[in-house]
């Protein structure tokens, strides 16, 4: 990493973004294998909680922390550019959360991610025996539809996966910089003018992200 500018250690990535995170991977993990054993109850279950992080991560990316928010890491396709240019040419030096590219990787991870999630709850098997739970609001074909988007939106983030992990070993690998550590702990290493006047998510804006989340969630799944 390039040592030109003054940097410091702080905290990168809070507990919400984490956790997020983390549960994401496993609860992904556990509605493939759900899936693929047909266990049906387990597979509903486990996308109504990925829906629960969904929904708390959209909220969070307006009013989180400030490497949290979508206004602080989604740039314009120009600076996207112009980044990998600067990834050729000269050495690299960290940026406070997500670099200009890593951005719109996670806003089309985000999207994908809610996408396949509202096609599941519309979709419908082939034997009609099991569905989502806004399938009555559809037609059975349309339910089919829903069914087969489902299953491709999910092959799709399998190959937007796969790209974050080659991302992240390239930049462990190439330029030297740990990208899981601050996913882990939250804490890295940024130059200080890009810390400046980023703002700290509070644990009540949190506590009503969940409350906004599990009605959310209540009202599709369990009303």
């Amino acid at each position: 990493m390039s040592t030109d500018a003054p940097s410091r250690r702080l905290l990168v990535w809070d507990i919400y973004i984490r956790l997020f995170h983390w549960l994401l991977v496993a609860l992904l993990g556990f509605s493939w294998w759900s899936g693929e054993r047909h266990e049906m109850e387990w597979h509903r279950l486990s996308g109504y909680a990925i829906l629960f992080l969904l929904i708390f991560r959209l909220y969070w990316g307006f009013v989180g922390s400030g490497t949290a928010r979508f206004g602080h890491f989604v740039r314009s396709p120009r600076a996207a550019f112009a980044y990998l240019g600067h990834l050729r040419t000269r050495s690299y030096r960290a940026t406070a959360g997500h670099n200009p590219v890593g951005g719109w990787s996670v806003l089309l991870m985000l999207v994908s991610l809610v996408a396949m999630v509202t096609a599941g709850l519309f979709a419908v098997d082939v034997d009609g025996l099991e569905s989502g739970p806004l399938a009555n609001y559809v037609s059975f074909d349309q339910g089919r539809v829903a069914a087969d988007l489902h299953g491709l939106l999910f092959n799709l983030l399998l190959a937007l996966v796969a790209l974050h992990i080659v991302a992240i070993l390239y930049y462990l690998l190439r330029l030297r910089h740990n990208l899981i550590g601050p996913m882990i702990h939250g804490r890295g290493t940024m130059p200080v003018e890009e810390t400046k006047d980023l703002p700290s998510g509070s644990a009540w804006k949190a506590l009503v992200g969940l409350l906004i989340a599990a009605a959310c969630v209540w009202a599709i799944g369990f009303r």
